[in-house]
């Protein structure tokens, strides 16, 4: 791919990104403990190993990120059945509502913001959604660097 292309593409990532982020705040977590809260909710009960894995982050952070899940009832640590030393983390009512909220948030933006949008331009981006996912899973399952999961710079 052509490397003006490749940073276009990476630069429109960011900025949808800082974006969805910001729909995070309203509910008064940080992007970190939003998407882990994401996580979770889809993939759930996870151990703190595999979100750490998932996430890209490194052990303490994570640990940090649950803490507060925790302390604020999103979610519950219990201990891993498959391996009684290693915790777990799942979901709790309270965050599968936070969870919910930040969805439709997030849905309400970007519907907004589609709307403005020609409806050649809505098209070609409903077009490419499956090229993105693939796209999606290759940074989760074939990492290249050890940077690549959910940690990369801009």
């Amino acid at each position: 791919m052509d490397a003006n292309d490749v940073a276009r593409l990476r630069g429109v990532i960011n900025k949808l990104s800082r974006q969805f982020n910001l729909s995070a705040t309203d509910e008064g977590l940080t992007p970190a403990q939003a998407s882990a809260l994401g996580l979770i909710a889809a993939e759930g009960p996870l151990s703190l190993a595999e979100l750490t894995e998932i996430e890209g982050l490194n052990p303490t952070m994570v640990s940090r990120v649950v803490g507060a899940l925790d302390g604020a009832g999103l979610v519950r640590r219990a201990q891993d059945p498959r391996d009684l030393r290693a915790g777990m983390v799942e979901i709790t009512q309270a965050g599968r509502d936070t969870h919910e909220r930040i969805r439709e948030a997030r849905g309400e933006v970007v519907s907004e913001y589609l709307n403005r949008l020609s409806p050649a331009d809505r098209d070609a981006i409903l077009a490419v959604l499956p090229a993105l996912e693939a796209l999606t899973r290759e940074f989760r399952f074939h990492p290249l660097t050890s940077n690549s999961r959910g940690t990369a710079t801009s």
